[in-house]
């Protein structure tokens, strides 16, 4: 029996990065998983390994997650093969960079959008099959520079810190149902997304870093199950931070 057995689990942005680490770690403790991505192909095919080499439940769903509409119809769709979420995880995110006077609304929005308006869209989609069993885990990807800031990522820093709010604030309206909702705040990690970034930017930010390199998606996963199992249930409105040193607190 793994950490997460019996279980149904719900990853957005699930189909790289951060998000297919935790799928893979997840499903090896036993957890049915729910991809929600919109590169299906990569979704796909995570779910089809992970299911093969698991014998769990592995279903994908496409939506952006900013869309209300869109986001509904893909939990649906994979809550009615895996059943209702127990755990959702909030990965889904976007990335770049701009100063200021130079960002248009589009660009602000965008990021706002994906971010926070996703995170909630998520969570009001599943919260209330937790609150009728009484349990559930929400998992939710903020940034240590919520904490740090950082130019020309105004954008993304606010997002952040917005959705890191929200955590804490959550964490008051549902903890009485025996829901838990926490996040996990990494440094740069070495995914697609932090490919994307102009390379004189992530020069700098190795430049910063103490422990000197940028961090794996595997080191982020294992905080993921943490809070997703029973071991976590004392974490309430936590915000875990493995970021190299980037920021310490």
């Amino acid at each position: 029996m793994g950490k997460l057995s019996g279980k149904s689990a719900l990853i957005t942005g699930g189909a790289s990065g951060i998000g297919a680490s935790i799928a893979r770690l997840f499903a090896s403790e036993g957890a049915d998983i729910g991809i929600l991505d919109l590169t299906v192909d990569a979704a796909e095919a995570l779910a089809s390994e992970i299911a093969r080499e698991h014998g769990i439940k592995a279903v994908t769903a496409a939506a952006d997650v900013s869309e209300e509409a869109a986001i509904k119809a893909a939990i649906t769709r994979i809550e009615s093969t895996n059943g209702p979420t127990d755990i959702l995880v909030n990965c889904a995110g976007i990335d770049n960079t701009s100063p200021l006077d130079d960002m248009s609304v589009e660009v602000w929005d965008r990021m706002i959008g994906v971010h926070m308006r996703g995170t909630f869209l998520a969570i009001r989609t599943v919260l209330p099959g937790m609150r009728a069993k009484k349990w559930g885990r929400i998992i939710n990807f903020s940034s240590q520079l919520a904490h740090k800031g950082a130019g020309t990522m105004v954008h993304y820093c606010a997002a952040k810190a917005g959705v890191m709010g929200l955590t804490r604030a959550l964490a008051y309206e549902v903890g009485s149902d025996g829901i838990t909702v926490n996040c996990i705040n990494p440094g740069p990690i070495d995914t697609p997304l932090l490919r994307h970034i102009p390379q004189d930017w992530l020069d700098a930010k190795l430049q910063e870093l103490p422990i000197g390199r940028f961090g794996k998606t595997s080191e982020v996963a294992p905080t993921a199950l943490l809070l997703a199992s029973e071991d976590g249930g004392y974490y309430l409105g936590a915000s875990m931070n493995m970021n190299g040193g980037d920021y310490m607190l």
